[in-house]
């Protein structure tokens, strides 16, 4: 398993960078790559993987409302400096963002803190929440894709 601690901080991004539908910048682009490849030498974060009824909702909604959603749910269950029930406030499924929170380690401020380095005790801010919405984002895309090219074998 790869050492959560080789993880480049967030702040290494230019802040004025947008996110996902909107088009990535090189750098960001560049960054969701090497933190996808990362968790995916995690045998937990690796496991995920969003159900049928996910997916249908994830390409019924597009990525525009998917991508509102993850900016919601990343701002009110991880977004505060001391979320309520910290560890347990994503559920494991129900929503495909909360599938993509555990696959990424965006579900909890131990799993941030651990994966992204971006420290507990303090509110995430508004640049934080675009970047972990576009690493959400990155990994439900490449889930339907994976999904789509299954189903074509």
């Amino acid at each position: 398993m790869t050492d959560p601690s080789e993880t480049l901080d967030l702040g290494d991004l230019d802040s004025a960078e947008v996110h996902s539908p909107e088009p990535l910048s090189e750098q960001r682009a560049e960054w969701i790559g090497r933190t996808l490849e990362r968790l995916s030498h995690s045998q937990f974060r690796s496991k995920f993987r969003l159900s049928a009824k996910d997916l249908t909702y994830t390409v019924d909604k597009g990525p525009e409302t998917i991508d509102r959603h993850a900016h919601e749910m990343l701002r009110k269950r991880v977004g505060d400096a001391f979320p309520l029930k910290d560890g347990k406030q994503t559920p494991w499924r129900g929503h495909p963002v909360f599938t993509a929170q555990h696959a990424t380690a965006t579900c909890c401020r131990g799993c941030m803190e651990k994966w992204h380095h971006i420290p507990k005790g303090r509110e995430l801010t508004d640049d934080e929440v675009d970047r972990l919405s576009a690493l959400v984002m990155a990994w439900i895309a490449r889930d339907v894709m994976r999904s789509e090219a299954a189903h074509e074998d």
